[in-house]
Order: structure tokens, then sequence, then C-alpha cells
């Protein structure tokens, strides 16, 4: 067999699964809780490996010794903050794994190869953020995921924080306000009052404001302020993927919606069935075939069998192969 390792590093933690490249199905997986650290010089290159190296030598004790012929590595964040990973990652795995084939992945990527696998089309990834890519395989585009204070429309952090935000108008008695997300808000944070003391010394402020997302899925049905942002959170989940879509795509290219966020059902995915149908009425959705870390999966055996037809970006596609950087 030839061994590959899929990584996927997000907001909630690391994963890291086995995998035959010949048959890319996980044969096992390990989890961490602790999310990689990011500093001053982006994504943390050394606690990345702290907690990757020791997952990886457990999945790889059920191999009898085998070696691994590719990593894949998609990291939340690999794009603007990933130069400490682009940097040290390539030599580290090499000196460990003896790996001489990585793939360096923005989660979006990662993602889309989950979903789609190496077709051309959309690919909406939301959960605590939200990015839209799209490939003709020749290039990428991109619109948002430039994270919760730049961006990231239609993500849980965007939804909770517009949540969170009528709540609070609610408490001071101007318009705009929901007196049912101000029941929440305090029924899950305590006073609202005392929301911001809670909320802006935390270094976790997009997963605190994504929390509070399927609350305003929850009061959605019977308020309007919360159905409305989470119309206007469809609006810009559609806009971004028509951003993306890959022009020669004549009638109709897939779309694929992945991530945790659509998890919330109904709430959010008819009126974003609704705003599909006005800005992109020739996409075909399609269901996500997997999620990000069976997409890290993907691309690794893809790379230990030279049939990778994903095209390479320098921040969210950079491969590394036997010393030969794209």
């Amino acid at each position: 067999m030839t061994w590959v390792l899929g990584v996927d590093s997000g907001g909630s933690g690391l994963r890291v699964a086995l995998a035959d490249a010949a048959e890319p199905g996980l044969t096992g997986s390990v989890v961490s809780r602790v999310p990689v650290r990011t500093g001053a010089a982006g994504i943390d290159a050394d606690h990345l490996l702290g907690q990757l190296l020791p997952m990886a030598d457990e999945l790889l004790g059920h191999t009898d010794g085998a070696g691994v012929s590719a990593v894949a590595i998609g990291a939340a964040g690999m794009a603007t903050l990933g130069d400490d990973l682009r940097a040290a990652l390539p030599a580290a795995l090499e000196r460990s794994l003896g790996v001489r084939r990585l793939a360096l992945a923005a989660d979006g990527v990662t993602a889309y190869a989950g979903a789609l696998g190496q077709r051309p089309g959309v690919v909406v990834a939301a959960g605590t953020g939200m990015i839209a890519l799209g490939t003709d395989l020749t290039e990428w585009r991109r619109a948002d995921g430039w994270g919760h204070l730049l961006g990231d429309c239609g993500g849980g952090a965007w939804i909770g924080r517009a949540g969170l935000e009528a709540a609070m108008r609610a408490h001071d008695g101007r318009p705009g306000g929901s007196a049912a997300l101000l029941e929440r808000l305090e029924a899950v944070f305590g006073p609202a009052g005392g929301m911001p003391g809670s909320l802006y010394p935390r270094s976790d402020r997009p997963a605190v404001l994504a929390s509070f997302a399927p609350e305003v899925a929850r009061c959605a049905e019977s308020d309007p302020v919360a159905a409305g942002i989470l119309r206007e959170a469809a609006r810009q989940i559609a806009g971004a993927a028509a951003a993306v879509c890959p022009a020669e795509s004549g009638a109709g290219c897939e779309v694929a919606l992945t991530g945790g966020l659509f998890k919330m059902g109904d709430p959010l995915l008819t009126p974003a069935r609704e705003e599909f149908s006005t800005l992109l009425p020739s996409a075909r959705p399609v269901l996500a075939t997997g999620d990000p870390l069976v997409g890290a999966v993907l691309i690794a055996s893809a790379l230990a069998t030279g049939s990778l037809r994903l095209p390479p970006h320098p921040q969210l596609l950079r491969v590394v192969a036997e010393q030969d950087t794209r």
C-alpha cells in the first residue's frame, strides 16, 4: 500500500486521517480539540507539528512500519496567515516522516476537494467563517474568506454578531431590535449589559460570535428580525458563489454547499435556494460528497499518484514534490 495523510486544521482543533492512496477512503483518523495557535508570524508551525507528529505516529503504528508517500494539510487562514507553515513544514515533515510530497492548502481548497473532488465548479464553505471558491481547473477564483472583521459575510460569526447586535438594540430600546434575540442572549451569556466584557477580551471571538448563530436560526420562524438576518446571510452566500462561478460553465456550474453552518437547515437553506435562483439561475446544486478532511486525503492521494488536477496557487494550494515547488 501507498499510505498518505490528510490533515484538517480549523477553529475547533486538528484532525488527521490515514488512507491508502489507491483507495482514498479514511482508514483511520485521530482528533485533537486544541486549535493550532496563531501569533504575530501567522499560524504557528511548531504548535501544529507538536500536535500533528504524535497523531501521525499513532496512525502509522498500525501499518507495520510503512512510510508515508504524501501529506496534504488544509488549514483555516492558510491563504493569509500561512507563511510560517509554508516556510517550515516541507523540511520538517521530510525530516520527521520522510515525506517529500506535500500540499499546503487553504481550508477552502480542501473543502472544495471534499465536496466536488477534482471537477470544475463552485464550493461555498461556511462554518464560523465563509469562503467561496471556484475553478475551471486552470485557475482559482476566490470570494470572501477575509475573517470576521473584514468579511466572512453570511458565515456563522457574521450571523451571530448580527443577532447579538439586534439583541443589544432591543436592550437599549433602539429601532431594529429583537426581544426574542435579547431573551436568547441573556439565556446563553447572562445580562446583556455585561456582554462587551464577556466578549471583547477573548481571543476566540469568532467562535463565540458563531455560537449564537443557532439561536438566530431558532428564532427565525417567529421573529422577523432573526429571519431578516438569515435572509441577508443567504444573499451574501449566493453573491459570493456568483462571483466565482467559472464563466465557461455554460449551461450551469455545479455548486456545492459545505460546512457546519448549513446544518441549521431550512431557516438558512430556504432563503439560500431563493437567492441562488435569482443570482445564479443556471447553477446546478449538488450534494457535497465529503468534508475538508476527506478533501485533504483526496489531495494527498492525487499527489502520491501523480493525478492532481486542482490548480496550484501561491497561497491557496502550494505543492512541494520531490523538492520542486509549484
